[in-house]
C-alpha cells in the first residue's frame, strides 16, 4: 500500500525552511503570522516546529530578528530574510525548478534529452 502520509511528511519537512524563507521574502513577519500562512499552505503540520527551525534559520544568518512593542501584550518578534537569506531562497527556487521538472518528466515517462522512450 502507498504510504501518502509518509510521503507528504517527508516532502513537507524537506521544503519547510524553505518555503518559510520565501514568505519572508514579502517582508517582516510575525512568527505566529509565518505560522498560520504555512499551514494555510498545507506545509505545517504544528506551530510548535516552527519556532525551532526559525532559531536555526537565525544562526545560519539567514534570518534576523526584532522586537516590537504589541498594544495588546508583550513585545513581538518579527523575523526578516538577510541577503545571505534572499541568495539562499533565490537559490533553493533554482534548483527546486529543475528538480521538479526532473520529476515531472520522471512521472510522465518521458525521455530525458538525448535518450529514446522505453516502450
Amino acid at each position: 500500500m502507498y504510504p501518502a502520509d509518509r510521503v507528504q511528511t517527508n516532502l513537507r519537512k524537506g521544503v519547510l525552511e524553505w518555503c518559510a524563507l520565501a514568505v519572508m521574502r514579502g517582508g517582516d513577519v510575525y512568527g505566529r503570522d509565518l505560522a498560520r500562512q504555512l499551514t494555510a499552505l498545507g506545509l505545517l503540520a504544528s506551530e510548535g516546529s516552527l519556532y525551532p527551525l526559525l532559531s536555526r534559520l537565525r544562526e545560519s544568518g539567514w534570518v534576523q530578528t526584532h522586537w516590537v512593542e504589541s498594544a495588546s501584550g508583550p513585545p513581538r518578534r518579527y523575523y526578516r530574510l538577510t541577503d545571505a537569506g534572499r541568495d539562499a531562497v533565490a537559490g533553493f527556487e533554482h534548483t527546486w525548478r529543475e528538480v521538479s521538472a526532473s520529476v515531472d518528466q520522471a512521472l510522465a515517462g518521458a525521455p530525458r534529452d538525448g535518450e529514446e522512450a522505453q516502450t
